[in-house]
């Protein structure tokens, strides 16, 4: 199978697990507020493919994609939407909570720019330990607006550490478009280049061009040239928070969605590839399985012992020590 090719695979993974989240959100098993990143899935896969599996990675609030692309397990990521005891944290986080630290995928928070320096912190750690593995960042552009981004970005220039920024540019934050958040023709990778990072734009629906970026920036940060932000401008077709379509609200300039969806980054990789129908077929299949079963899995499992509540408390694992 071919790198794009996978690439497709993991897409349209990512894809079909946000819909079946969506589809089944209304039943009510799942009580945790969602955040969907259907159409920005290239951004998630190109970065997340470009990263060593020991590499480390923090996300936001929109993290579905990214820890599935960093090879997060599906079975865990459902059973921790439905609040179940085999969910990645235990059924403790929710949606905006995800961790798989066999895959280096360390955290995700529902603070806007909270994970920032956290993931600094893991890079400063991989400097003082001489590794040669790095610290991802995903961050949306709304982030860029918080003091925490600033102060870490600064850091990171400061120390020169191993760290990437990669900013899904959705340009919204909830229904505040960017340009009534910014100044006109104002370019994020222009703020971070002010600061000291490395920069680069790359197209973020196109899967393969995000990949060569990645690349590129990674091998530069691990030579030792100092931290890179990239920004991937794409696009989210659903609601802020939730699984429905919010064309109707009128925040959104009349047609702007219609034109990202004809840019789908789906589609576009199915079209460059010239995958055959059967092909494709297959692999929807296989896909299909693999949600039903973590559905399945997830509807079967118990909820957390009430007993374990206070297990995993800061407190309560370190209070003794301190």
């Amino acid at each position: 199978m071919s790198l794009s090719t996978l690439f497709l695979e993991q897409m349209l993974l990512i894809r079909r697990t946000e819909e079946a989240i969506a589809r089944y959100y209304p039943e009510q098993k799942m009580r945790c507020p969602v955040h969907l990143s259907i159409g920005q899935e290239a951004a998630a896969v190109g970065v997340c493919a470009a990263l060593e599996a020991t590499d480390l990675a923090v996300s936001t609030h929109r993290a579905h994609a990214h820890y599935l692309a960093k090879g997060g397990d599906l079975d865990a990521l459902i059973a921790e939407l439905h609040g179940k005891s085999t969910g990645c944290c235990g059924g403790r986080g929710g949606s905006m909570h995800l961790s798989d630290t066999k895959v280096g995928f360390v955290a995700s928070t529902a603070i806007v720019g909270n994970s920032i320096p956290v993931g600094v912190g893991l890079a400063l750690s991989l400097k003082l330990k001489r590794s040669d593995r790095i610290s991802c960042i995903f961050l949306g552009d709304g982030a860029t607006e918080e003091g925490a981004f600033y102060e870490s970005a600064n850091f990171a220039v400061v120390r020169n550490l191993p760290v990437l920024f990669a900013c899904e540019n959705n340009f919204y934050s909830v229904y505040s478009s960017l340009d009534k958040r910014q100044p006109k023709n104002r370019s994020l990778a222009e703020l971070a280049k002010a600061i000291g990072l490395n920069t680069v734009v790359v197209d973020g629906n196109d899967v393969e061009a995000v990949h060569a970026a990645t690349n590129a920036a990674i091998s530069a940060i691990r030579n030792g040239l100092g931290p890179y932000f990239i920004e991937m401008p794409t696009y989210r077709w659903l609601e802020h928070c939730g699984p429905y379509d919010d064309d109707h609200l009128n925040y959104r300039p009349h047609g702007e969605l219609a034109y990202w969806k004809s840019r789908d980054p789906i589609q576009q990789l199915i079209e460059r590839l010239q995958l055959c129908a059967e092909d494709l077929n297959t692999m929807e299949t296989k896909i299909a399985h693999r949600i039903d079963v973590a559905f399945a899995k997830a509807d079967s499992a118990p909820f957390p012992d009430p007993s374990s509540g206070m297990d995993g408390i800061y407190a309560t694992v370190l209070g003794p020590q301190l």
